[in-house]
Protein backbone atom coordinates (compact mmCIF):
# COMPACT_ATOMS: atom_id res chain seq x y z
CA UNK A 1 0.00 0.00 0.00
CA UNK A 2 1.64 3.16 -1.01
CA UNK A 3 0.61 6.73 0.45
CA UNK A 4 -2.75 7.93 -0.96
CA UNK A 5 -5.70 10.45 -0.10
CA UNK A 6 -9.07 8.87 -0.32
CA UNK A 7 -11.44 11.70 1.08
CA UNK A 8 -11.00 14.90 1.57
CA UNK A 9 -13.36 18.28 1.96
CA UNK A 10 -11.43 21.63 2.94
CA UNK A 11 -13.20 25.04 3.47
CA UNK A 12 -10.30 26.87 4.49
CA UNK A 13 -9.41 30.55 4.37
CA UNK A 14 -6.49 32.67 4.76
CA UNK A 15 -5.04 35.75 4.04
CA UNK A 16 -3.41 35.32 0.49
CA UNK A 17 0.12 37.03 1.95
CA UNK A 18 0.23 34.38 4.48
CA UNK A 19 0.16 31.54 1.71
CA UNK A 20 2.62 33.47 0.32
CA UNK A 21 4.81 34.31 3.48
CA UNK A 22 4.91 30.42 3.87
CA UNK A 23 6.55 29.53 1.25
CA UNK A 24 8.96 31.93 1.55
CA UNK A 25 10.43 29.22 3.46
CA UNK A 26 8.45 26.25 3.94
CA UNK A 27 9.12 22.52 5.49
CA UNK A 28 8.45 20.19 2.29
CA UNK A 29 8.40 17.07 2.28
CA UNK A 30 10.97 14.85 0.76
CA UNK A 31 9.38 13.84 -2.34
CA UNK A 32 8.99 17.62 -3.08
CA UNK A 33 11.70 19.89 -4.34
CA UNK A 34 9.61 23.11 -4.84
CA UNK A 35 6.38 24.50 -4.96
CA UNK A 36 5.70 26.64 -8.07
CA UNK A 37 2.95 29.20 -6.99
CA UNK A 38 0.64 30.20 -10.24
CA UNK A 39 -1.88 32.85 -10.45
CA UNK A 40 -4.52 33.48 -13.12
CA UNK A 41 -7.52 35.69 -12.26
CA UNK A 42 -9.17 34.86 -9.18
CA UNK A 43 -7.20 31.17 -8.75
CA UNK A 44 -4.04 30.11 -7.28
CA UNK A 45 -2.51 27.23 -8.60
CA UNK A 46 0.60 25.75 -6.09
CA UNK A 47 2.23 22.95 -8.06
CA UNK A 48 4.25 20.25 -6.38
CA UNK A 49 7.87 20.37 -8.54
CA UNK A 50 9.05 16.53 -7.73
CA UNK A 51 12.13 15.13 -6.05
CA UNK A 52 12.37 12.43 -7.91
CA UNK A 53 13.66 13.36 -11.30
CA UNK A 54 12.59 9.74 -12.98
CA UNK A 55 8.85 11.38 -12.52
CA UNK A 56 8.70 13.16 -16.27
CA UNK A 57 8.24 16.41 -16.87
CA UNK A 58 5.29 15.79 -18.54
CA UNK A 59 3.40 14.17 -15.78
CA UNK A 60 0.92 15.99 -14.15
CA UNK A 61 1.94 16.47 -10.57
CA UNK A 62 -0.09 17.10 -7.54
CA UNK A 63 -1.37 20.83 -7.36
CA UNK A 64 -3.26 22.46 -4.63
CA UNK A 65 -6.23 24.93 -6.03
CA UNK A 66 -7.34 27.97 -4.18
CA UNK A 67 -10.20 30.57 -5.11
CA UNK A 68 -9.12 34.27 -4.19
CA UNK A 69 -11.54 36.77 -3.25
CA UNK A 70 -11.52 40.19 -1.60
CA UNK A 71 -12.58 40.40 1.64
CA UNK A 72 -13.36 43.90 4.10
CA UNK A 73 -11.60 43.34 6.90
CA UNK A 74 -12.49 46.27 9.81
CA UNK A 75 -10.11 47.19 12.18
CA UNK A 76 -11.24 47.05 15.94
CA UNK A 77 -11.58 49.49 18.44
CA UNK A 78 -9.18 48.77 21.31
CA UNK A 79 -11.05 50.38 24.02
CA UNK A 80 -13.87 47.51 22.85
CA UNK A 81 -10.79 45.10 22.33
CA UNK A 82 -9.88 46.18 25.90
CA UNK A 83 -12.96 45.63 27.78
CA UNK A 84 -13.00 49.42 27.93
CA UNK A 85 -16.25 51.30 27.90
CA UNK A 86 -18.15 51.37 24.75
CA UNK A 87 -18.50 54.17 22.22
CA UNK A 88 -22.08 54.95 22.76
CA UNK A 89 -23.71 54.62 26.15
CA UNK A 90 -27.24 52.92 26.43
CA UNK A 91 -28.64 55.11 29.07
CA UNK A 92 -32.07 55.86 27.22
CA UNK A 93 -32.50 58.77 24.64
CA UNK A 94 -30.06 61.29 23.92
CA UNK A 95 -31.45 64.10 21.66
CA UNK A 96 -29.35 65.67 19.08
CA UNK A 97 -27.27 62.57 19.19
CA UNK A 98 -28.20 61.58 15.84
CA UNK A 99 -26.23 64.96 14.95
CA UNK A 100 -23.49 63.73 16.06
CA UNK A 101 -21.22 62.12 13.16
CA UNK A 102 -20.11 58.58 13.84
CA UNK A 103 -16.82 57.97 13.64
CA UNK A 104 -16.18 55.74 10.89
CA UNK A 105 -14.18 52.29 11.84
CA UNK A 106 -11.11 52.56 9.31
CA UNK A 107 -10.80 49.10 7.17
CA UNK A 108 -8.98 47.48 4.01
CA UNK A 109 -9.07 45.17 1.61
CA UNK A 110 -7.74 41.79 1.81
CA UNK A 111 -7.21 39.12 -0.51
CA UNK A 112 -7.99 35.37 0.53
CA UNK A 113 -6.96 32.24 -0.49
CA UNK A 114 -10.21 29.87 -0.33
CA UNK A 115 -9.13 26.14 -0.30
CA UNK A 116 -12.99 24.99 -0.69
CA UNK A 117 -14.64 21.94 -1.84
CA UNK A 118 -13.41 18.05 -2.15
CA UNK A 119 -10.46 16.09 -3.00
CA UNK A 120 -10.90 16.54 -6.88
CA UNK A 121 -11.62 20.92 -6.48
CA UNK A 122 -8.92 21.37 -3.81
CA UNK A 123 -6.25 18.48 -4.12
CA UNK A 124 -5.45 17.29 -7.92
CA UNK A 125 -3.25 14.93 -9.50
CA UNK A 126 -1.67 11.63 -8.77
CA UNK A 127 1.76 12.08 -8.55
CA UNK A 128 3.58 12.74 -5.12
CA UNK A 129 -0.68 13.07 -3.87
CA UNK A 130 -0.03 12.76 -0.43
CA UNK A 131 3.03 14.96 0.32
CA UNK A 132 1.33 17.60 -1.35
CA UNK A 133 -1.60 16.79 1.33
CA UNK A 134 0.93 17.27 3.96
CA UNK A 135 1.39 20.70 2.52
CA UNK A 136 -2.98 21.76 2.58
CA UNK A 137 -2.47 20.04 6.22
CA UNK A 138 0.33 22.79 7.12
CA UNK A 139 -1.32 25.57 5.80
CA UNK A 140 -4.49 24.08 7.41
CA UNK A 141 -2.80 24.73 10.67
CA UNK A 142 -2.21 28.43 9.83
CA UNK A 143 -6.00 29.05 8.68
CA UNK A 144 -7.31 30.99 11.48
CA UNK A 145 -11.05 30.27 9.58
CA UNK A 146 -12.31 27.13 8.36
CA UNK A 147 -11.91 22.92 8.29
CA UNK A 148 -9.66 20.42 6.79
CA UNK A 149 -10.70 16.33 6.89
CA UNK A 150 -9.46 13.91 5.04
CA UNK A 151 -8.92 10.08 4.96
CA UNK A 152 -5.12 9.15 4.11
CA UNK A 153 -2.99 6.43 4.53
CA UNK A 154 0.19 8.00 5.63
CA UNK A 155 3.51 7.35 5.37
CA UNK A 156 3.26 4.24 7.46
CA UNK A 157 0.70 2.89 5.28
CA UNK A 158 -1.98 3.21 7.87
CA UNK A 159 -5.16 4.67 7.08
CA UNK A 160 -5.62 7.75 9.06
CA UNK A 161 -7.80 10.14 9.60
CA UNK A 162 -7.14 14.39 9.71
CA UNK A 163 -9.09 17.17 11.11
CA UNK A 164 -7.94 20.66 11.39
CA UNK A 165 -10.40 23.34 12.73
CA UNK A 166 -9.50 27.09 12.87
CA UNK A 167 -6.00 26.48 12.74
CA UNK A 168 -6.26 23.80 15.61
CA UNK A 169 -5.64 19.72 14.57
CA UNK A 170 -8.45 17.50 16.28
CA UNK A 171 -9.29 14.24 17.13
CA UNK A 172 -10.50 11.70 14.53
CA UNK A 173 -11.69 8.66 13.83
CA UNK A 174 -13.07 6.82 10.77
CA UNK A 175 -16.39 5.40 11.00
CA UNK A 176 -16.99 2.46 8.93
CA UNK A 177 -20.98 2.79 7.65
CA UNK A 178 -23.86 0.53 5.67
CA UNK A 179 -24.31 1.84 1.92
CA UNK A 180 -27.61 2.93 2.19
CA UNK A 181 -27.85 2.34 -1.30
CA UNK A 182 -27.27 -1.34 -1.31
CA UNK A 183 -30.79 -3.61 -0.05
CA UNK A 184 -29.61 -6.13 2.67
CA UNK A 185 -32.64 -7.59 3.17
CA UNK A 186 -35.04 -6.79 0.08
CA UNK A 187 -37.76 -5.71 2.34
CA UNK A 188 -37.20 -2.17 1.73
CA UNK A 189 -39.58 0.12 -0.01
CA UNK A 190 -38.83 0.80 -3.69
CA UNK A 191 -39.52 4.55 -4.13
CA UNK A 192 -38.76 4.30 -7.52
CA UNK A 193 -42.19 2.42 -8.39
CA UNK A 194 -44.39 3.38 -5.60
CA UNK A 195 -47.58 3.49 -6.68
CA UNK A 196 -49.01 5.95 -4.03
CA UNK A 197 -46.07 8.37 -5.30
CA UNK A 198 -46.63 10.20 -8.78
Amino acid sequence: MTSRVYRLHSTLELPLEDVYSYFEDPDLPEEIEDVEITRRNNTLILSAVATDSSISKYTPTAQLKASVTENRVYEEDPEEMDGGPPSRSNSGPQWGAFEEEEEEIESELVEYACFKGDRETVLQNTAVQYPMFTVLRDIAEIAEKGALTAIVVNEDDELEAVRVVDGEPQPATITVTDDPSEEQDGNGVDWRSNEFIS
